[in-house]
């Protein structure tokens, strides 16, 4: 076959319309190996011809669009070193934007025999048990579609795993079920809409592959942490089963989306790779060029440096290592148009050394890069190790999972004490964490559940994990039950504990999303979805993890549908400056205030004393510091909200005629909304139930 030297660069397989251009780069390789797979799974093994910058390349007129390949590495095999170079060991290309198959973790998969111990070199061939990288088709036509680029205070996010939402929707055809295209069918972007989310967070699409432990156990990793190639959407979601039909359809699905007015985040996990660690097979990167890719312990570099729990960290001091995932990020936006991004475990990709930096290399590749700085960006700022836990540390431009808005609302409405002053940091967005370094109310992605514990009707209706589904004797997951859920283990016929459950639902759904910062919601929450009490259904790929569409509790779906439209309708909910405190722009009174049962602005004692579960909020319309990014300011209602986490009923005195003289009730949440009520004057007594929540409109003043 011809071959061309070619260019170092891009890496990866590129076609050009007429052959295409490999190149991988690897510092410690002698030799290259590209190796081409016909339908009968035939090799051919051609040297690449030319090294440029430690980058092994060639261009190959004949090789079009659809063509399998892999790479084999020649190079030392000196783990005492940390090189485990090994070309009897079939290699995926990092750069990959498609992959064909699955891998099969047989011994050849290796890089030891397993009755020898990591140390010694395994020479069974592993193509047998390899998938196959495909040569890709750039061209797409996306018909005029753009990111969407929606204000971060008008987002409201709503995490989902592709298969997970769409296994068991009725209306889709069974073909389309747990894939992309189910996704991008109408009747899913329906309930999408109908919920009025503003973006979608697709648990992990690149391309992942099983784990050991678990297919030794008939398990299988749902969740999708575990990935291998940082440029290739997961085949496995994809309807079209013809290799490299996963792009194309992961294309169509965004296109959809976006032309519903939906925004696509991805969860990307670049801190860590699914090789694992010296037990961990030879996939990709442990072959190219293992030292380089990833930490090693310096004491002892057959060993990996593990901030992440799983075996392994990439080495972000590494140039083409951040090479890498800056290559990723922008493919995925410029090529596959996603929104934003919201990275695993971040902290770990900020540790240079041993300690978290927060103005690391890769932060600061992320701030000068023209691309990634304009899109969303959200961190789960923490890892599993020493100093990981930084909520609140991130560079101004990021977002965070705020772990700490999740334990305080918990702890709030389970009725724990002294919880008070947390719960108002975290109710008007959080600015002990965020307002030092120049960030917004929007820096704190608000959440109370995710995929990582407790579904929401879970979290009131369980005291303990029950996780022996997994094997591991409910080792496994945390103790992250911090709410009240009626005295009671489980489903019950006890109708007033379901009445009681049913309520913390609704009040941690009215709390989430008239909470300053932008809401999270976890696809199911919002029709009633249960896990069984299993908080760590990561191997759980069936009907325990999936949405039980034949399960739909539609008081809820109908309550949490029209909260979600009051926010939108209401800026002062959104804001995107901070509260002050006090009156702004000529308004009649404070922006935000704090008030007692019986009425009085809190003071600072009141913080810690008496009815340390009850509280009273008045938020002024009248004082939204520019809620638009253009146009003209607006103003909105003016609200009072009641909280009360006690366990009985206790009553209120509404603030005196400063505040406001006459009150409309929306909405408490024991009855639900109120489309016609009394009016309630200013100082008026109002009993309001245990553990429930009062929502009031301020009536406009005449003259």
């Amino acid at each position: 076959m011809k071959v061309w030297p070619g260019n170092p660069y891009p890496l990866g397989a590129t076609y050009d319309g007429a052959g295409t251009n490999f190149s991988l780069f690897s510092e410690i390789a002698e030799r290259v190996e590209l190796c081409l797979f016909d339908d009968q799974a035939r090799e051919t093994r051609i040297d690449l011809p030319e090294v440029t910058g430690h980058c092994w390349h060639g261009y190959f007129p004949a090789i079009v669009p659809g063509q399998r390949y892999g790479y084999r590495v020649h190079g030392p095999w000196a783990p005492e070193r940390g090189h485990r170079c090994n070309p009897a060991k079939l290699l995926l290309d990092p750069y990959a934007k498609a992959i064909d198959g699955d891998v099969r973790l047989d011994e050849a998969a290796f890089p030891y025999r397993f009755d020898d111990g990591p140390d010694a070199r395994n020479d069974a061939d592993s193509a047998p048990f390899m998938p196959r990288c495909i040569v890709q088709q750039p061209f797409f036509d996306w018909g005029g579609d753009s990111l969407l680029q929606r204000p971060w205070h008008e987002t409201i996010i709503y995490e989902l795993h592709v298969k997970g939402f769409t296994a068991q929707h009725p209306v889709l055809p069974p073909e389309l079920r747990g894939t992309y295209a189910g996704l991008a069918h109408p009747a899913a972007i329906e309930h999408l809409k109908q919920l009025g989310v503003t973006a979608v967070e697709l648990m992990p699409v690149h391309y992942f592959v099983q784990d050991k432990r678990l297919a030794d156990q008939n398990l299988r990793n749902y969740w999708g942490y575990n990935t291998i190639a940082y440029l290739a959407p997961h085949g496995d979601y994809a309807a079209d089963k013809h290799p490299g039909a996963a792009v194309v359809e992961f294309r169509q699905m965004v296109k959809a989306l976006h032309q519903a007015g939906i925004e696509v985040i991805l969860d990307v996990v670049y801190n860590h790779t699914a090789e694992g660690n010296e037990w961990g097979p030879v996939l990709c990167f442990k072959g190219i060029d293992n030292a380089y890719y990833y930490r090693l312990l310096e004491d002892d570099p057959r060993r990996y440096m593990d901030y992440t729990g799983t075996g392994n960290s990439l080495n972000m001091r590494h140039p083409h290592v951040l090479q890498l995932i800056m290559d990723s990020l922008r493919y995925w936006v410029l090529d596959m148009h996603v929104d934003g991004f919201r990275f695993d475990l971040a902290a770990a990709l900020a540790r240079e050394l041993h300690e978290v930096h927060r103005l690391s290399a890769f932060f600061d590749l992320i701030q000068q890069d023209p691309v990634i700085s304009r899109v969303k960006l959200i961190a789960e700022p923490w890892d599993v190790g020493e100093g990981g836990y930084q909520v609140g540390n991130f560079p101004p431009g990021w977002s965070e999972w705020n772990g700490k808005y999740r334990d305080e609302l918990r702890d709030f409405w389970r009725g724990r004490d002294e919880t008070l002053a947390e719960f108002a940091y975290r109710f008007s967005g959080s600015s002990d964490l965020f307002a030092d370094n120049s960030r917004n109310p929007f820096a704190s992605i608000n959440f109370v559940t995710a995929h990582d514990g407790f579904t929401l009707r879970d979290l009131v209706s369980y005291n303990d994990k029950h996780n022996l589904a997994n094997g591991e004797d409910n080792r496994d997951g945390t103790y992250d039950n911090r709410s009240w859920n009626g005295g009671v283990e489980g489903p019950t016929t006890d109708p007033d504990i379901n009445v009681l459950r049913a309520r913390q639902q609704r009040n941690f759904l009215i709390t989430l999303l008239l909470s300053q910062g932008v809401p999270m919601l976890l696809a199911g929450d919002e029709i009633g979805r249960t896990q069984q009490g299993n908080n760590n259904a990561y191997c759980q790929d069936n009907a325990l993890s999936w949405l039980d569409w034949a399960q739909v509790d539609a008081e809820l779906h109908a309550f949490c549908r029209r909260l979600v439209a009051f926010r939108h309708a209401h800026p002062v909910f959104r804001r995107r400056r901070w509260f002050l405190g006090r009156a702004i722009h000529g308004a009649d009174c404070k922006d935000i205030a704090w008030f007692t049962l019986e009425g009085s602005q809190m003071s600072e004692e009141h913080w810690g004393e008496g009815f340390a579960k009850s509280l009273g909020i008045f938020i002024n319309g009248d004082t939204i510091p520019n809620p638009n990014t253009r146009g003209d300011p607006v103003t909105d209602a003016s609200f009072y909200l009641i909280f009360n986490a006690h366990y009985e009923a206790l009553e209120f005195t509404l603030p005196d005629r400063q505040w406001g003289t006459r009150w409309t009730l929306l909405l408490d949440t024991v009855h639900g909304w109120v489309d016609a009520a009394a009016p309630l004057d200013a100082v008026a007594r109002l009993s309001v139930a245990a553990r429930s929540v009062v929502l009031l409109e301020r009536q406009a003043r005449t003259p």
